[in-house]
């Protein structure tokens, strides 16, 4: 041990503050001292960049875009106090600034400053007992305890501990007890850097919910909010339904404020009133969005929303939207509450155009879909799946027309009239009339830039059968999205998906529309292609799309700075002329790398991507495609 390891802490820090004092002249004279670097050595029990964290003081930005940081003496000095306060919060009560050097420029308008910590040995968690739980079954105790953030042998950290100990308390306010208080108690360990944390409960009277008051709603109605309430007077009070309750509020899109608390004033004989407040938000919005991206390009929206339309929570809704890939309007009708609060109704009309490059479709029609909400996450761990299932009917008019290259390919006639198209124009119509199922499941819970858990949705659709319109087939897909969190490294995302459309009747071809083929390539599926470049080619070289598709990608996406984000990626993915036809031995590689920016509207995207394999004979534009690589621009993460 170093001469200087063992001056006492207060000697040690009042050396620190005098040498602090050295540079506080310069800082005097002018405040502005721009902080070049800060360098913390000596920390292994976490990364240096969470430490820096909760620092005050901070470097400056590299960049020029960066934001300048400017040295304050008494922050710096609160600063090493709060280093070893975090460290005492993480399991480690002998942790200690050993040191500390502030080197100025010689124009002293520049400073550096490194800080050197010696961490000492930390603080185990040798057993942890749970105690005071009468009003939980063993079994229900059993899986409490293994659901916990905190394990035997674990440093004992201040902030798991107290989330356990908040874990422990819901649990038995979840079972009909909410006056329960859970206390923590550090009893010896095995040795004397070990502890034996004790959860002990307080477990107060049980209870029933009482009467629900509501405040703070003025043009929406208090049955509208009754019925989105799972609290029910009389019913054993439970944090399941508050949670419940709050969301199916949230949900609504009426309120900018929803909190439900117990009325503790009115609480007698085991019943617990309870207390509604809301805050009522616009009930008529507008919004106007505009963007770019490399496949369309320039992109302007407005939509209009009305909320508690004619009552009753309804949102009705107009959207409007022009870009080059696809403009039109779209109206939408949503009823929050369909006979139950887990059912709802959206009924939605529009008039569509879409202009993809290899074909444009003009859709007019409009569609009915009842949502069923499955599943929410547990209200005591917070884990947990969101799941839900929707049946849907849609009923369109669809006039289409293939690519004016496809026309003009003398290769490609016959194959335009197995397709069910005109031979000279290349166009076709038709009724869509078809049904629908979708399922899916989340644990991600960001949907726009998700860092963990997984996403698994599914969709059936038949058109026509003994639905009257001019289209036949059977459709059905699967994806499913995984997300794990390396720590500094950042975050590892997959992505599978397959699907199928099976043609039935005499004319399998015919019976599926043109636009209902599958075509991968863009910048969010096969990179290394243009949008819609990677199918079954025609004689000429054209893509005409499959009835058969899978897709495949991977990215490790890591943080460079706060804002800034660095992507490598490798995709994969094929398009089978004929229905069930998954082959991998077809698959089309690419693989490069991306950057992402974090704004408020969500992650700006760029990625360039390089073909491993790519398509012999293919024609873009009606002329061959030399080019083995891509950009792409876009907004959010690819999946």
């Amino acid at each position: 041990m170093t001469a200087w390891a063992r001056t006492p802490t207060s000697v040690r820090r009042l050396v620190l503050i005098l040498l602090l004092a050295v540079a506080a002249p310069a800082v005097a004279q002018d405040n502005l001292v721009r902080v070049k670097s800060l360098t913390i050595t000596g920390v292994e029990a976490f990364p240096a960049s969470r430490l820096k964290a909760v620092l005050q003081t901070k470097a400056s930005g590299r960049f020029f875009w960066g934001r300048t940081r400017y040295f304050d003496r008494r922050s710096f000095e609160t600063d090493l106090r709060r280093i070893e306060a975090y460290y005492i919060d993480h399991g480690y009560p002998d942790a200690r600034v050993d040191s500390f050097d502030a080197t100025l420029d010689d124009d002293q308008r520049g400073i550096d400053l490194s800080i050197a910590v010696h961490e000492g040995d930390p603080i185990t968690i040798s057993d942890i007992l749970l105690e005071g739980l009468a009003g939980l079954t063993e079994r229900e105790v059993r899986d409490l305890q293994a659901n916990l953030p905190i394990r035997p042998g674990q440093i004992k950290d201040r902030t798991l501990v107290e989330s356990a100990r908040g874990m422990v308390a819901r649990a038995l306010q979840n079972h009909g007890y909410p006056s329960s208080r859970v206390a923590v108690e550090e009893r010896g360990g095995k040795s004397d850097r070990e502890v034996t944390v004790a959860l002990v409960g307080l477990v107060g009277e049980a209870a029933v919910f009482g009467p629900v008051s509501i405040e703070g709603n003025v043009g929406v109605g208090q049955n509208v909010i009754r019925r989105a309430l799972a609290v029910k007077p009389g019913e054993r009070f439970n944090l399941a339904s508050v949670q419940h309750s709050q969301r199916r509020l949230y949900d609504l899109g009426l309120f900018s404020l929803v909190n439900i608390t117990t009325a503790e004033e009115g609480a007698r004989g085991g019943e617990v009133p309870m207390r509604v407040t809301v805050a009522e938000a616009n009930h008529r919005q507008v919004e106007f969005r505009a963007g770019y991206g490399t496949e369309e390009k320039l992109r302007a929206e407005a939509t209009m929303r009305h909320l508690n339309f004619m009552g009753g929570a309804r949102t009705a809704s107009a959207q409007g939207k022009w870009s080059s890939l696809d403009r039109g309007i779209r109206t939408e009708l949503r009823q929050p509450y369909l006979v139950r609060p887990d059912l709802s109704l959206t009924l939605s009309a529009q008039t569509w155009f879409a202009d993809e490059p290899a074909y444009t479709l003009h859709t007019r029609g409009g569609r009915a879909t009842v949502t069923h909400e499955l599943s929410q996450p547990d209200v005591v761990s917070g884990r947990g799946a969101v799941s839900s299932v929707a049946f849907g009917w849609l009923y369109e008019r669809e006039a289409y027309s293939i690519s004016p290259e496809g026309v003009a390919d003398p290769t490609f006639r016959s194959q335009l009239i197995a397709l069910g198209l005109d031979p000279t124009t290349g166009k076709g119509n038709g009724i869509l009339n078809a049904l629908t199922l979708d399922y899916r499941r989340s644990t991600a819970p960001n949907v726009l830039d998700s860092t963990r858990g997984y996403v698994v949705q599914t969709h059936a659709e038949r058109g026509g059968g003994w639905l009257p319109g001019d289209f036949n087939y059977m459709e059905l897909s699967l994806e499913g999205r995984h997300y794990v969190t390396l720590g500094r490294l950042g975050v590892l995302a997959h992505r599978a998906r397959i699907a199928s459309i099976d043609g039935r009747g005499a004319t399998p071809d015919q019976s599926v529309p043109f636009f209902k083929r599958y075509f991968l390539g863009g910048s969010n599926s096969l990179r290394g292609w243009g949008r819609f470049e990677v199918a079954p080619l025609s004689d000429g070289g054209l893509p005409i799309g499959g009835h058969s598709l899978v897709e495949l990608s991977s990215e490790i996406r890591v943080p460079v700075t706060e804002r800034f984000g660095a992507v490598a990626f490798v995709d994969a993915g094929s398009v089978q002329p004929d229905a069930w036809n998954f082959s991998v031995s077809a698959l089309r590689y690419d693989a490069g790398p991306g950057l992402r920016y974090a704004s408020p509207i969500g992650p700006l995207r760029v990625d360039l991507a390089f073909q491993l394999n790519p398509i012999p004979g293919l024609q873009v534009d009606g002329v061959p495609e030399p080019r083995r690589w891509r950009i792409h621009f876009s907004i959010g993460q690819t999946f």
